[in-house]
């Protein structure tokens, strides 16, 4: 049997089987892009899964009026590309009924990696930094307590809208420390945080999955031009040091934003272990290591690919074992 779990996000759609073998991720800005129906009818054709277990965090995209028609959208994308067995998450980590109310699968991805987290590994914090966003997600006695929304997870400190990728650099910092002194950045969308941490180093090219800010390459000279633009100049103008130290504050702005989060859940649920995921695993490490908790690689135990997929991984291992149980 082949047990396949997609997770849908409003820029990324993300793909693995429950032994580990199928690991993709595809970028598909909902917003702009038409050919979620049609990548998935791919898939389908190509995977050909027994079962699929599917979670969606897309709903949120600004091309639906609300979460009900993002839903509602993705559901029948989903639903007239398989036609094998399909089973929704909701934000328990649970298999719901698609009759249900259906608004209990908006942005449920995390709730599936919590329940698996919680099974494998017990009481932790579960930190998922993914392109865009970054879960911090409390699990007690094998469940989550976390709120179930996006707005309520907002509200408590278990999501901070950052990622790796795709987050806008103006989002982050309002000043930033060069060689001349401190300089006021700029508020257009000139770099990201995928020029930061190429620049850096901390990711490889081939992670550099989305769209650049200014439509140009994602080699080292093309991230530098876009931080560049960040302070108003060009390489004409500013010193490759000076780049460095632009990207080294968003990656220090980014750890901040992380302890704090981290650290309010932590004392708020009693928590003192971290266990890490996504590709932003870089940062949730050097967080851990700031505020003297133990931190636990999902890379260390399913590899490093599956960690970057890893709620498709999650609910494609859940619905396995629900479907062996049965």
């Amino acid at each position: 049997m082949r047990y396949i779990g997609i997770d849908i996000g409003g820029a990324n759609t993300k793909v693995s089987s429950s032994d580990g073998e199928i690991k993709e991720l595809l970028y598909i800005p909902l917003w702009k892009d038409t050919t979620l129906p049609s990548a998935l009818k791919e898939l389908s054709k190509r995977l050909k899964p027994d079962a699929l277990a599917v979670v969606m965090t897309g709903e949120l995209a600004d091309c639906f009026a609300d979460k009900d028609e993002g839903i509602s959208f993705i559901m029948n994308a989903v639903n007239n590309a398989f036609d094998c067995k399909i089973e929704y998450v909701n934000n328990s980590g649970h298999f719901q009924d698609s009759t249900r109310n259906t608004r209990d699968l908006a942005a449920a991805n995390w709730a599936a990696s919590a329940r698996l987290i919680g099974k494998e590994v017990g009481d932790c914090i579960f930190v998922d930094v993914g392109s865009t966003t970054s879960d911090i997600i409390p699990i007690k006695k094998g469940k989550h307590v976390a709120g179930d929304t996006d707005f309520s997870r907002l509200l408590r400190s278990e999501l901070v809208y950052a990622g790796t990728l795709r987050t806008n650099l103006a989002a982050l910092l309002k000043t930033v420390e060069l060689k001349e002194g401190t300089c006021r950045v700029s508020s257009e969308l000139f770099a990201t945080t995928a020029d930061a941490y190429m620049l850096l180093g901390d990711i490889e090219r081939d992670l550099f999955t989305c769209e650049t800010s200014d439509g140009a390459g994602r080699d080292r000279i093309d991230c530098m031009r876009r931080l560049a633009r960040v302070v108003c100049a060009d390489l004409a103008e500013i010193s490759e040091e000076n780049l460095l130290m632009i990207a080294k504050d968003v990656k220090e702005t980014q750890i901040s934003l992380l302890c704090e989060a981290i650290s309010t859940v932590a004392e708020k649920n009693g928590l003192d272990t971290i266990v890490s995921a996504g590709l932003g695993e870089f940062m949730i490490e050097e967080a851990a290591m700031r505020l003297g908790l133990d931190c636990f690689s999902t890379s260390d135990k399913w590899g490093p690919e599956i960690s970057k997929v890893f709620p498709a991984y999650a609910a494609a291992k859940l619905l396995e074992e629900e479907e062996n149980v049965n």
